[in-house]
This record gives C-alpha cells, structure tokens and sequence, in this order.
C-alpha cells in the first residue's frame, strides 16, 4: 500500500507507527478528521498477519468513527489505534504502557478507548502514561464495560427499522438472528426476549453460545448457517466483512441491523446489493455509537443516567436516516453520510478567531495514576 497515496485518497491527517523493541509494541494509529474534535476511538488488539494488513484495517475503522462520531452528535472527531499482537499471549502491561507513551506524544489530537482485544485494564495501564483515553474502569471514574449501552443502542435501532418497515416499533414475534453473542450479543438477546422475539444465535465459541441460549431461550444455530435462516432480521454482532458477493443473495430477511462494524467488504456496492433485495441495512456507525456515547461521557463526569439518556437518540437518528433514504432514494449508506457531512458543514459555518478544544479532564496535566495504586 502506498501509504501517502491512500492517506490523500481517503482525507487522513496523520498516521502514526509505533514501535518499541523492549516491549514488542508494533502499532498503528490513524487520524482520520478532527473538524468536530480530538479524534477518538478505541485500540484493537490483534494478530495481523502483515502490517499491511493491520494499516488498511487501522484507516478504515478510523473513517468509521469520523461518521460515527458524527451522526451521534459528539463533538469528536475519527481515529483509531491497533496494535499487532494476539492479545491472549503477547499483551502486557509494560506494552500498553509504551503504547500509551505514542498517544502521549500526540498532545490530545487522539483519544483511546477499548476495543476487539483491549480491555478496561488495558485502558489503565495506557492511562498512566497518558491523560488521552477513555473506557477506564469504573472504579477510577471511568465507564467501564460499554458493551450494555452498546446493545441498548442496537436494539433501539432494530426497533426503529422495524417502525420502517413493518409499521411498529414492536418486536414481539419478530424473528431475529444473531450471529456473534460476545458482550454485546448476549446483552442484546437479553433486550429483545423482554420484547417476545424469537432469538436465533450462533458464536464460533460453542460454550457462549450454550450459556446465552440456557438464559434467554435462544435457538442455536450453526455460526456458518445462520445469516441463511429466514428471519425478519439479520443482527451481525461479531467482526466485520461478513456481508459480501457470495453472503447477500443468501439472505433471507428484511432487515440487517447489529453490532459489527464495517459488516459490508465494499460499503457502497453492496449497500446498493442490498437495497436491490429489498432490505433494509441500518449503517453500522449509525446503530452501533453507543459505546462511543458511553465512554466519551467520562471526558464530562460519567452519569449512567445522562448516557442512556443519549443512547435512546439512537432511535430517532436510524428513522432519520432510513427517512433520507426514502425520499432521496439513496441508500442508507448515502444517506448517513450526508448526515456526517451536514455535521461537518454546520461546523465549517461556525466563525472563530481561533479554535482550541480541550474536555474539562484534559485543561491540565493532573496526576498519572501511579502502579502502586
């Protein structure tokens, strides 16, 4: 990849490696857009198999948070960090800690959160390197796990798609497919068996998947099969790229609406593949910013209160879009770009003499949380 082309290509700022030799940090962040803000978003921990890999993966997912953060309505901008590691085996506090050092570096342009791989643990670690990040524990001020927020969001997602396609917010007797029942699967299926669904479930860890089925009734089904059943909605709630030439035409629902990020291997093409079936795809920057809501809440005073508060707003941003791409007759895809980038135009339109954003926690250095706490 040629890495100053595809940075000019794509609109990126900065792009950052990391490495350090005593620790075996090898890492990557990327500084997408910071018309709205410091650039935020979390830290994925994983074994790439070529750092070329990890760098397409590190800029998409940093697009990502720029409408993410976005259509949410934060005053944020787009970034993300990954480290190339297997975090069962090679993660360490001391390696956080020198990644920590690299976020430092950058004086608040970029703020870290968790992530597939990252853990509140690993947030504090990099905190005592570095006031930039987000998704501490709770115990420190912090949010905590941002997976139940996360699962409120999509599940006030689903219920508006529904509102949209069927004509009520009701999920009751809707069949309801998920595939991935990690932190924010499992919290999900917990939502929609209040409401009645029939829940259908598959994991590529058989053990989780028994353990969600025994407490919510869910159906199991084969993680290979699942996005086949017929069902009125398809949730992916595991890792993206999942939904592609071969995958779409296999569908047999009316909505897909989950968890994953970037679900789709070409986001515009086969927005329009699915739109030509005649369903209905929840953009997933749209669906899934609870956790970004959660977290960036630390950065004010966490208040559990005002968060779901915020996240309930899920609901009416995926009726706007899905409203867009009706009267527009865009797809979803466009139409919540277009609600990125009338945030990106409202901001531009704002006249400054001087443009400076710092959060309350960062209008001074504080003290680093020290090891011995």
């Amino acid at each position: 990849m040629e890495v100053i082309e595809s940075m000019n290509k794509y609109s990126f700022e900065q792009i950052v490696f990391c490495n350090d030799n005593k620790t075996g940090l090898k890492g990557i962040i990327a500084i997408h857009n910071t018309t709205l803000g410091p650039a935020m978003g979390g830290t994925r921990i994983a074994p790439y198999k070529s750092e070329e890999e990890a760098l397409a993966d590190v800029m998409r997912l940093s697009r990502a948070m720029t409408y993410k953060n976005a259509v949410a309505g934060l005053y944020y901008g787009g970034g993300k960090g990954v480290i190339i590691a297997d975090p069962k085996k090679d993660k360490s506090e001391a390696l956080m800690r020198a990644y920590g050092r690299f976020i430092n570096s950058l004086g608040g342009r970029y703020i870290a959160g968790e992530d597939v791989g990252s853990t509140e643990e690993d947030m504090l670690a990099i905190r005592r390197e570095t006031p930039f990040v987000i998704g501490l524990p709770k115990v420190y001020g912090g949010s905590g796990n941002v997976s139940e927020p996360t699962a409120y969001g999509i599940w006030k997602g689903i219920k508006a798609s529904s509102a949209h396609v069927f004509g009520d917010p009701s999920l009751k007797g809707k069949r309801i497919a998920i595939q991935g029942v990690g932190n924010v699967g499992s919290s999900l299926c917990h939502y929609l068996k209040q409401e009645g669904a029939e829940i259908f479930i598959s994991d590529v860890d058989e053990n989780k998947v028994g353990m969600v089925a025994a407490q919510t009734g869910a159906k199991p089904v084969v993680n290979e099969e699942i996005h086949r059943l017929e069902v009125d909605v398809f949730s992916p709630c595991a890792l993206g790229g999942i939904l592609h030439d071969q995958t779409i035409p296999q569908l047999k629902c009316r909505i897909v609406a989950g968890a994953a990020n970037n679900p789709l291997v070409h986001e515009e093409e086969h927005a329009q593949m699915l739109a030509d079936r005649g369903i209905v795809y929840v953009v997933d920057y749209v669906i899934n910013a609870g956790g970004v809501m959660c977290a960036s809440n630390e950065l004010i005073g966490y208040n559990p209160k005002r968060v779901y508060f915020e996240v309930d707003n899920i609901y009416n941003k995926v009726t706007e879009m899905l409203k867009i791409a009706r009267d527009k007759n865009v797809t979803t895809a466009k139409a919540a770009m277009m609600m990125a980038n009338r945030r990106f135009q409202d901001e531009n339109n704002i006249p400054r003499l001087a443009y400076s954003f710092k959060p309350p926690m960062f209008s001074s250095p504080g003290p680093r949380i020290n090891s011995e706490e």
